[in-house]
């Protein structure tokens, strides 16, 4: 796939950053951005020379400012948003590198992701209330959040800062704007640096854990551990801590 106008494309080693390129409109998604940053995950899936990626948005006004409400206004057919684990499937782990607001759709994006750094001038809120949308995607946002803050947040579409969203347990890490792209690095090459298969059996773990109660996700939980413990990269990590080097995982 060629970097499109609307989603970029860049490979730094392991990671791959994908970027919503629509900073004259806020990096609103319309179905173009639908489509290509569909294609983006779907290509970040396929490759196996690639660990991470982070998710961000062009410029530093904005992450996303959701759905782009002049397509939703034509009343044109659209496409789904590409959200992952939902009209997405994605095996491997996807940093969300807030750079500016994320609203709406944005939060959505935020959210959908495993992990999430943001600058300390990004903002949240979730505004569909205020111009008549459903909120059929945030029960996940219950478990990661809280009942009460989500509900206020849904029901007032207030707007919070990247301090608050750290204080209640939205994104991961704050830092400040000018080394939000480095920071995001660096997060991203702490997971490469652990075994993809012990990786995925964690993201699997959790997500696991979010749908379900805690003695059924334990059991899921032993299920996933079983190939792992049988993996080369499960001897391969004694051994390398023994001869005190680096391991060479081999994703197997």
């Amino acid at each position: 796939m060629q970097a499109a106008p609307e989603v970029l494309w860049e490979v730094a080693g392991q990671v791959v950053v994908i970027t919503i390129n629509r900073p004259d409109r806020r990096n609103a998604v319309d179905n173009a951005v639908c489509r290509q940053l569909a294609e983006a995950f779907a290509r970040f899936d396929a490759d196996p020379a690639l660990r991470v990626a982070i998710l961000t948005g062009a410029g530093d006004r904005a992450f996303c400012a959701g759905r782009d409400l002049q397509e939703v206004a034509d009343d044109a057919p659209r496409l789904p948003l590409p959200v992952l684990d939902d009209t997405v499937r994605v095996s491997k782990p996807v940093i969300a590198a807030v750079n500016g607001s994320a609203v709406g759709g944005g939060w959505i994006f935020a959210q959908m992701c495993d992990l999430c750094i943001a600058a300390d001038t990004a903002t949240f809120s979730i505004a569909e209330a205020r111009v008549g949308r459903g909120l059929h995607w945030t029960p996940p946002l219950v478990h990661m959040i809280g009942s009460r803050i989500a509900l206020e947040l849904m029901i007032t579409g207030a707007t919070i800062d990247a301090a608050r969203a750290l204080q209640i347990g939205f994104v991961n890490r704050v830092v400040p704007a000018a080394r939000l792209r480095e920071a995001a690095f660096a997060l991203a090459e702490e997971v490469v640096a652990c075994a993809p298969l012990s990786v995925a059996n964690a993201r699997a773990m959790v997500r696991h854990a979010i749908n379900m109660g805690a003695t059924q996700a334990l059991e899921v939980g032993r299920q996933l551990s079983v190939p792992l413990y049988a993996s080369e990269d499960s001897r391969e990590g004694p051994r390398a801590f023994r001869e005190r080097r680096k391991p060479q995982w081999k994703g197997r």
